[in-house]
C-alpha cells in the first residue's frame, strides 16, 4: 500500500493539464532511532519550552516568532502577518523550461518525490507530458508551492510515472572557493596516473544499490540484540592506520591487490580486520535496555544471519 500523498494538485505544460499526486520517494523510518532516558529512573526525557531569562514554562499560545536583529533584540512577526505574505498555493506544478540533465549541478538536488496521476482521469494528459520529456531526453523545470514556500522542481520520467526532485536556490549553495583555495597544486606524474587508471579499470562495475549494506545500522541492531540477551559488551581493539610514505609503491601494491582479487586470490598482504567500533563504557547503575525492534526489516535479516552464524560456531 502506497503512503499518503504529500501534495495533490495539477501538472501543467502550457495548456495541457492533469491532476497529480506527489509522494516521498525515500524513507528513513526503517532506521534504528533512540529515545533519551533518565539514567536513574529509566523514564523518557520530556522537553518543555521555557523563558530563557525567567525559566518559567511558556504555553504554546504565548509563543510567537521573532527575527533577531542583534543580540537580544528581535522583531516580532505574528502568524497573521506571515499568512498575509505566504504564497497562495495554486496547487499546480508549472513547467517553465526544459534543460539537459548534465546542466543541473548535483549540489542543487534536495530530495526526490514520485509523481503519478491522481484518480482515474488525466492519465492521457499525464502520458503526453511524461513521454514528451522522455523523447526530448530533457529534464522539465517547474515550480511548486509546498508549506507556503515556492520550490523549484526538476521532473524526469521513471517507468510509468515521474520523479520530481526539489532543487535549492543559489543562495543556499556555498561557494567551493571557500574550501578549495588552500589545496596545493600538485604535479601528478604520468606513471602515477597510469597505475591509478589500471586500478580503476580493475574495479569498474555498475552502480547496484542492492549490494550496499549499511554496516552501522547492522551493528546497531546486533548491539541491541546482544544487550537484550544480557551479553556483556566489551570494547574491541582498533587496528592502527598506516601513513602513506611512498605513493608510487602504494599504487603498485594496490594494483597487485586488485589483480589478486579479480583472480580469486590475494596477491598483496591481507587487509587488516575492519576497524571495530569502540562502544561507550556502561555507566554505573545503567540498566539493560530491552528495546523491541519489531518492524525493522533489517532486524529480521540480521537475526537470521546471527542464527546461522551461531549454528556454524556450534558445529565447529
Amino acid at each position: 500500500m502506497a503512503p499518503r500523498a504529500n501534495w495533490k494538485g495539477f501538472l501543467r505544460l502550457s495548456l495541457v493539464t492533469c491532476p497529480v499526486a506527489l509522494f516521498p520517494a525515500t524513507s528513513e523510518s526503517e532506521k534504528i532511532s533512540f529515545n533519551q532516558l533518565n539514567r536513574q529512573t529509566g523514564h523518557r526525557i520530556k522537553y518543555v519550552k521555557v523563558d530563557a531569562d525567567t525559566g518559567d514554562e511558556v504555553p504554546n499560545e504565548d509563543i510567537v516568532k521573532g527575527y533577531e536583529l542583534e543580540k537580544g533584540q528581535y522583531i516580532e512577526v505574528s502568524k497573521e502577518e506571515l499568512e498575509e505574505i505566504a504564497l497562495e498555493s495554486t496547487r499546480t506544478i508549472e513547467i517553465d523550461e526544459f534543460v539537459a540533465r548534465s546542466d543541473i549541478d548535483p549540489r542543487y538536488l534536495i530530495r526526490p518525490y514520485y509523481i503519478r496521476p491522481d484518480g482515474k482521469v488525466g492519465h492521457d494528459a499525464f502520458a503526453v507530458i511524461r513521454e514528451t520529456i522522455r523523447e526530448m531526453d530533457k529534464v522539465a523545470i517547474g515550480r511548486v508551492v509546498l508549506t507556503n514556500r515556492e520550490h523549484i522542481i526538476a521532473l524526469e520520467p521513471m517507468d510509468k510515472g515521474l520523479v520530481g526532485t526539489l532543487l535549492r536556490y543559489p543562495y543556499e549553495v556555498r561557494s567551493e572557493q571557500d574550501y578549495f583555495d588552500e589545496i596545493q597544486d600538485v604535479k601528478v606524474t604520468k606513471d602515477m596516473l597510469d597505475l591509478a587508471r589500471h586500478i580503476v579499470n580493475q574495479k569498474a562495475g555498475r552502480f547496484t544499490p542492492e549490494k550496499f549494506e549499511d554496516h552501522y545500522e547492522t551493528a546497531l541492531i546486533e548491539l541491541i540484540n546482544e544487550k537484550r540477551a544480557g551479553k556483556v559488551i566489551r570494547p574491541k581493539d582498533r587496528p592502527k592506520g598506516e601513513n602513506v610514505v611512498d605513493l608510487m609503491e602504494a599504487l603498485r601494491r594496490s594494483v597487485g591487490k586488485a589483480a589478486g582479487k579479480s583472480a580469486g586470490t590475494e596477491a598483496a598482504p591481507a587487509k587488516p580486520d575492519k576497524p571495530a567500533r569502540k562502544p561507550k563504557k556502561a555507566a554505573a547503575g545503567q540498566k539493560e535496555m530491552l528495546m523491541p525492534i519489531a518492524g525493522k526489516k533489517a532486524a529480521k535479516e540480521t537475526s537470521a544471519k546471527k542464527q546461522a552464524s551461531g549454528a556454524r560456531r556450534k558445529s565447529a
